[in-house]
């Protein structure tokens, strides 16, 4: 995980595309000569805001021309992205020039639409990317920012080729993607009003739509809502977003006919990832937890703001020691049917999350605990003395790792003690390493330290560099494999059991279930086939190194 790599910002043209048609409209300027956005403002004639560099002004109550040109003189001196209207929006010739001079595009805010929704959604896409480079990982889940819902559903929708909502379990708006226009007056004002209208949604609880998607996994088709005078509805296709057991929403889709086999899979497919995204939306929702997941973040990846971020972390200037938690699938479970990316597995990773932060809360109140990718990292301030902090906090880990629910496994890492922001970044590192060690197998440990795990560290840092360089098996190991492939026999399962064993034929043979004579005879044959003298420490050793470092024999 490269944590010091920069996510997308937000642009303008990003706004528009998501909200334009139902809530946007671009009235004045070139929204792709615009830039990036960088926060929210209201203004206020009467007691102006400070303005955020790259801030997307909103323009409340400001209507006549004189008021727009007062407001987009204001912004002249700052670096703005754009200003936002009411619609329709006056403006004459002046306002005109004055926009163009300053270069902030004007937008026009749809009636019916409030003021508090556009702010609300705005933050909303500008989550996945607020804070400055370096601060934050580029999170992704299948291709798309994580947790951007608004990139989900134009996804979906070009996948399906309809216009899509995105609704919580209250049938809450959470995001939608473009094309709405194509849909019908109720899709607009379910989407203006952030809520589907009281009357359809009473309607489709009659019919026991809301039940069939509570109740299975497959798409439900519903036929069109009664219409009203003036009106027309169109059929819809909805699934329920779940994570695990729990359901977490649904996805709309407003469709012309009934979907064939091919786009009701889509859909289906398309769920499992919106689950995914909507867990992390939730998480990040919580400001308090957001904020705490960057500075730890920012704290592990060193560079100029780490120290800041310690000292609001409550950190700074003590001997810290870094922690690492990872879920794995449990022995045995198949990774088509739960795998790394499941909504499940994200949900039992925030809920590992939220439990571990209690834990060390507990026991060490000057502490630290955020989910950063697939790794819930801990930064805890390592007590007197400090030759023991490092056994402390694996005692502490391990404690933690037997207490919690073993349906799907934690391994848990420590890190080498820090001293300064360097010993911070490198302790992370050595977390990350323990971490693949133990996922590797790792001697059957759930907690490790990198100082007994070092070796086999150093062993997959080489077979890395290996698959780097493009490097194949080659000599002795390579005229093994040879053979066995064209023979089926197991001349280098074999020499891996003997040199596992140190050479103790009794335990290999056991261990590769068969006589000690015919053991002996098959290390005859590694010798004969692979050219190879086993008599040599040197050339035992590189066999060794080889079969490790490229996973093979086992």
């Amino acid at each position: 995980m490269d944590l010091d790599q920069p996510r997308p910002r937000l642009s303008l043209r990003r706004v528009l595309d998501d909200l334009g048609v139902t809530f946007l409209d671009l009235v004045l300027g070139q929204a792709d000569e615009s830039g990036e956005v960088g926060g929210v403002a209201i203004w206020d004639a009467a007691d102006p805001p400070s303005l955020p560099p790259r801030a997307l002004v909103l323009g409340v109550g400001v209507s006549d021309p004189h008021e727009v040109r007062e407001l987009l003189a204001h912004v002249a001196d700052h670096d703005v992205a754009g200003v936002v209207l009411r619609a329709p929006v006056q403006h004459d010739a002046d306002v005109t020039e004055l926009a163009g001079r300053t270069g902030a595009c004007v937008l026009g805010l749809s009636r019916g639409a409030s003021w508090a929704q556009l702010t609300e959604m705005i933050r909303s896409m500008l989550t996945p990317g607020d804070l400055p480079a370096g601060q934050q990982s580029p999170d992704s889940l299948g291709g798309l920012p994580s947790g951007d819902l608004f990139a989900v559903a134009n996804a979906v929708a070009a996948l399906m080729g309809a216009p899509i909502t995105i609704e919580d379990r209250s049938s809450r708006v959470l995001a939608f993607s473009g094309r709405q226009d194509e849909a019908d007056p109720s899709r607009v004002e379910t989407i203006l009003g952030r809520q589907v209208p009281e009357r359809y949604a009473r309607i489709l609880q009659e019919r026991g739509v809301f039940r069939a998607l509570n109740r299975s996994d497959d798409p439900v088709f519903i036929e069109p809502l009664p219409s009203e005078e003036g009106r027309f509805t169109m059929p819809r296709v909805a699934i329920a977003v779940r994570a695990g057991d729990e359901v977490l929403g649904s996805v709309w889709a407003a469709v012309s006919e009934r979907p064939d086999a091919a786009r009701l899979e889509v859909l289906q497919d398309s769920a499992k990832l919106v689950a995914l995204h909507m867990l992390r939306h939730r998480a990040g929702s919580d400001a308090a937890r957001r904020i705490r997941a960057d500075l730890l973040s920012t704290s592990l990846a060193g560079g100029t703001n780490a120290h800041d971020a310690l000292v609001r972390l409550g950190l700074a200037g003590r001997p810290l020691t870094v922690l690492g938690l990872r879920l794995v699938l449990p022995p045995g479970e198949e990774q088509s049917d739960v795998g790394p990316d499941d909504a499940s597995v994200a949900q039992e990773r925030q809920r590992l999350t939220d439990a571990f932060a209690m834990h060390l809360a507990a026991v060490q109140p000057v502490s630290a605990v955020a989910a950063i990718g697939d790794t819930t990292y801990g930064l805890l301030a390592a007590a007197e003395p400090l030759d023991e902090a490092e056994g402390r906090a694996a005692r502490l880990l391990a404690d933690f790792v037997a207490r919690v629910d073993d349906r799907v496994h934690p391994l848990a890492a420590v890190g080498p003690l820090a001293a300064d922001l360097q010993g911070i970044t490198r302790s992370r590192i050595g977390v990350d390493r323990v971490l693949r060690v133990l996922a590797e197998g790792g001697g059957g440990h759930r907690v490790g330290r990198l100082e007994e795990l070092q070796g086999q560290a150093m062993v997959l840092d080489l077979r890395d560099q290996a698959v780097q360089r493009g490097e194949q098996v080659r000599g002795g190991l390579a005229r093994l494999l040879a053979y066995d492939d064209q023979h089926g026999s197991q001349l280098v399962g074999t020499l891996r059991a003997w040199l596992d064993a140190l050479g103790d034929v009794g335990v290999a043979a056991e261990q590769m279930f068969v006589h000690p004579n015919t053991f002996r005879y098959r290390l005859r044959r590694v010798a004969e086939v692979g050219e190879v003298d086993l008599d040599d420490a040197e050339q035992r050793f590189s066999l060794m190194l080889q079969l490790r470092v490229f996973g093979l024999g086992r």
